[in-house]
């Protein structure tokens, strides 16, 4: 789930005040993971959160937001992106005090590959790596100052991260280095006993990454949120390193240093095929508050998916004033954020393994930590995450450009999000869709959608137009060179 629950047999729980007291056998249960924490060299503080979190599983806790307790937020009530020319100029000005920070945590295990997913190529040998980097130096080119640019690994991928980005150094640039930290660590609950799950096998699958929450506490105990305000960042604009449309928008930076706005999220007009994404509303209590699918009583859902009453979702392109979270936090301490229980084995490649809970939190639930916090609209072409590899023969396509570092729709596409839907039987695999496009995604530029069943090879300069289905009846079949393809085909 990248990092961000949102299936349906996921549990989101809250943090209320009341259920911080444990019991005499909750403290007794606790004593092992303070243990194990602190001989993995985890901080107090950082132990101290995950108690509070340890108590919600103890005390099962829901978590539900109920209807009642929600209002709409409709576009109309926000800023549009396109409304912020006039902050532009003083965004220009701050670009000077901001730091992109990417989420690095990810595996490509989506993609049927076990390093980071950034350093899965894209366009040509480029990676996603490579062209993070491509648009920071773009950015230390115009304002100045060492490279504005932090990753947050996990520790799954942190030393692949640190040993490409050498390589990209001894060729390219070797004083422009990236400023990296690596999140925490959760120990994984046993679901039976709620004490610490043991895998003697492999010990490092006792962990899991806490999810991208952890991003305003691994800031403070890595000692980067102080470093970044020392070097006079006061912004931060964060997203997920597989959204290539995420770059720095002046008009919402201006917007925010100008107006003095401590958060800043980025949210999408919500089509059905975001329906299981979580949404934006107001609680009736006061405030925006982000709610997720496993947040939702089970006889919600349909009122959830509801995308006339809840039209925007997060789109996980978040802007964070540094100052307001460093006195934020040196008032009330390390953010609690609502708790996501992800059920899952010890080993997730091995379903057998004892059943685990993954404590982990997503980072835009940090709305509602910060009074003022607003959310502005955007065009789609801020959103394009590539999550599979139908995802990715889109943004590979002629649908997109990359300029200076900055992908883009392209002008000649007729349908900018075109639905690309590919078996996952033959296409579950980055090495598996290259071999099947060996010359290069066919033209998606004239196509609303295209879906492929079977295992199904195409030839060089194939062109795809309106909604087209192709079917390998035979269970394998080959698009000849030059096929220019449209509605239904069966091979």
């Amino acid at each position: 789930m990248s990092m961000w629950a949102s299936t349906a047999d996921s549990m989101t729980v809250n943090i209320s005040p009341r259920s911080q007291t444990m019991t005499d056998i909750e403290t007794e249960n606790f004593t092992a993971f303070a243990q194990k924490m602190r001989a993995h060299g985890l901080s107090e503080d950082l132990i101290r959160l995950f108690r509070s979190y340890y108590v919600e599983v103890t005390q099962n806790h829901t978590g539900y937001i109920y209807e009642h307790e929600l209002l709409p937020v409709a576009a109309a009530d926000l800023q549009h992106v396109d409304s912020l020319a006039e902050y532009r100029e003083a965004g220009l000005a701050a670009s000077r005090n901001t730091v992109v920070i990417k989420l690095n945590g990810g595996l490509g295990t989506s993609m049927g590959m076990t390093h980071a997913k950034s350093l899965i190529p894209i366009y040509g040998e480029l990676r996603f790596l490579d062209i993070i980097m491509q648009q920071a130096l773009l950015q230390q080119k115009q304002c100045g100052g060492p490279l504005p640019l932090a990753l947050m690994n996990s520790f799954s991928t942190h030393q692949d991260t640190l040993d490409e980005l050498k390589k990209i150094q001894e060729e390219d640039c070797r004083q422009c280095t990236p400023l990296c930290f690596v999140q925490h660590k959760f120990p994984k609950v046993s679901r039976k006993t709620l004490q610490p799950a043991s895998y003697p096998e492999d010990p490092s699958q006792e962990w899991n990454p806490p999810g991208h929450g952890d991003l305003y506490a691994s800031l403070v105990t890595s000692g980067v949120l102080n470093d970044l305000l020392a070097q006079g960042k006061r912004y931060a604009f964060v997203s997920n390193s597989d959204n290539l449309g995420a770059t720095l928008e002046m008009g919402i930076l201006g917007y925010m240093a100008e107006e003095e706005i401590p958060f800043i999220m980025e949210v999408a007009p919500r089509t059905k095929s975001d329906r299981k994404g979580g949404h934006l509303a107001i609680h009736r209590d006061g405030g925006m508050v982000l709610r997720e699918l496993a947040q939702c009583p089970p006889d919600e859902v349909e009122a959830f998916q509801d995308i006339t009453r809840y039209g925007l979702f997060n789109t996980n392109n978040l802007w964070v004033d540094l100052l307001a979270l460093k006195t934020r936090i040196e008032q009330e301490g390390l953010l609690r954020l609502p708790v996501i229980l992800n059920p899952k084995t010890v080993n997730p490649r091995d379903k057998q393994s004892e059943p685990v809970w993954q404590i982990e939190t997503a980072m835009g639930a940090g709305i509602s930590m910060f009074p003022g916090a607003k959310a502005v609209v955007i065009n789609r072409d801020r959103f394009i995450p590539v999550k599979k590899c139908s995802d990715l023969l889109a943004v590979m396509s002629d649908c997109f450009e990359l300029n200076e570092g900055a992908v883009s729709f392209s002008p000649e596409c007729k349908n900018p999000t075109p639905q690309v839907t590919l078996d996952d039987a033959y296409y579950d695999h980055y090495d598996k869709l290259r071999e099947r496009v060996p010359f290069g995604p066919p033209s998606l530029k004239e196509c609303r959608s295209l879906t492929v069943k079977g295992d199904v090879s195409f030839g060089a300069n194939v062109v795809i137009k309106g909604d087209t289905t192709i079917i390998a009846a035979g269970g394998k079949a080959y698009i000849p060179d030059n096929a220019v393809l449209e509605g239904d085909i069966f091979l």
